[in-house]
């Protein structure tokens, strides 16, 4: 039987919100995009008059208490974050908000600690777990772990007399970043915006990541940096699982963005840029899967699709950039980074018809291994969790 759809609200209509969440919204058949709140008279307009905002407003506290407005999307800054989710849940409505949750530790535990207490619905938009690639990689990588596929040509020199190891089987993550900051805003060199740069409002996507795929508890964290651009952690887990991340914002987009590689139990299963899973070691699995790409002006060229189908195309959209003088038209085909599935399953979980998404206790994990390794980064030593 279908149901109603959820209105909502969303509060903080910025770039980010005006090119995702709310055409999202507006766009899925499980919401309706009610009201739209910001301080720009141009970013409401467009949202009323671009996106179909039913209502717009420039005082949040009057749009969370609206009893029309069923829930809400928090796109603000950091900077205003605690109350609204206080006030949402005062009179409990459900709250999807942009990570990262807060700009210093206190307040994401003064944020976990209203949500736990309130019980309402809660989404941090770590949104590449609702890529569908991702959610094949997890679910294909999660099984063999739990319950292993070896492939019969596996090599096994010694057999029977192998000896054992304690740390036969146990995963690791590795996490690849590759990004150009010559695309940045402007805020983000303001540390009175961005305090701790991209070790924290981009690293939570990473560690979230390691940490759903993982599946243990994070223990310790040794990080290195040079500067705003350049990031090496590792974590390690009380499993003793070990995650890596390299993140590097002088690099292209000429190239993909992102590259996971999860392993353990004779086994790899590889996520290359949300456009294609590959796999090894596991019986019965694909050895590829490929992914569908949103935006794409060139469907003539690259018809294999995933990543070389995906290189044929960027090709193709960067020439038509320049052709065109027009450097923005380099962006076509992109991978499907899970921003507009995260909002539809979070409206199932609302419904009690799906798991959750991405709750406030995985957010605040995921928050502390960033801030572990910011501390780790400045202080030259290994953090211990217990530490933050």
């Amino acid at each position: 039987m279908s149901q109603k759809p959820v209105n909502f609200a969303v509060i903080g209509c910025g770039a980010l919100a005006r090119m995702m969440h709310i055409p999202n919204i507006a766009k899925s058949s499980k919401t309706i995009l009610h009201t739209c709140c910001d301080l720009s008279d141009e970013a409401l307009r467009e949202c009323r008059e671009t996106h179909g905002a039913l209502h717009i407003s420039k005082d949040w506290k009057a749009v969370v208490a609206d009893p029309e407005v069923e829930a809400v999307c928090l796109a603000t800054t950091e900077k205003l974050r605690l109350p609204v989710i206080e006030l949402a849940a005062a009179y409990k409505k459900p709250v999807y908000v942009e990570k990262p949750l807060a700009r210093t530790l206190e307040e994401v535990y003064a944020i976990q600690k209203v949500v736990n207490k309130s019980g309402i619905p809660f989404c941090v938009g770590h949104n590449r777990r609702n890529s569908p690639a991702m959610i094949d990689a997890h679910r294909i990588f999660r099984s063999q772990m739990e319950n292993p596929q070896t492939c019969e040509w596996r090599w096994d020199r010694e057999g029977d007399a192998r000896p054992p190891r304690r740390d036969d089987g146990v995963a690791a993550f590795t996490c690849r970043i590759n990004d150009d900051w010559h695309s940045w805003k402007s805020w983000v060199f303001d540390p009175t915006q961005a305090p701790h740069g991209p070790m924290l409002f981009e690293m939570t996507h990473f560690t979230d990541l390691c940490n759903w795929f993982l599946t243990s508890e994070p223990v310790e964290v040794v990080a290195f940096e040079t500067g705003m651009l350049n990031h090496a952690t590792i974590v390690k887990y009380a499993g003793g699982e070990i995650a890596t991340l390299a993140l590097c914002a002088n690099g292209t987009f000429g190239y993909p963005k992102e590259l996971y590689e999860a392993m353990g139990n004779g086994s790899i299963v590889v996520c290359d840029h949300m456009c294609e899973v590959r796999t090894a070691g596991i019986k019965g699995v694909p050895a590829r899967i490929t992914y569908p790409f949103l935006k794409d002006r060139h469907p003539e060229v690259g018809k294999r699709g995933g990543i070389s189908g995906w290189l044929e195309k960027k090709a193709a959209a960067c020439r038509e950039a320049l052709d065109k003088n027009d450097q923005m038209l380099q962006f076509s085909a992109e991978p499907d980074k899970g921003h507009a599935h995260a909002i539809d399953r979070f409206v199932d979980e609302i419904r009690g018809e799906g798991e959750v998404v991405c709750g406030i206790n995985d957010a605040v994990t995921a928050t502390r291994v960033a801030f572990a390794a910011i501390r780790s980064a400045e202080s030259g030593r290994i953090v211990k969790l217990t530490e933050v």
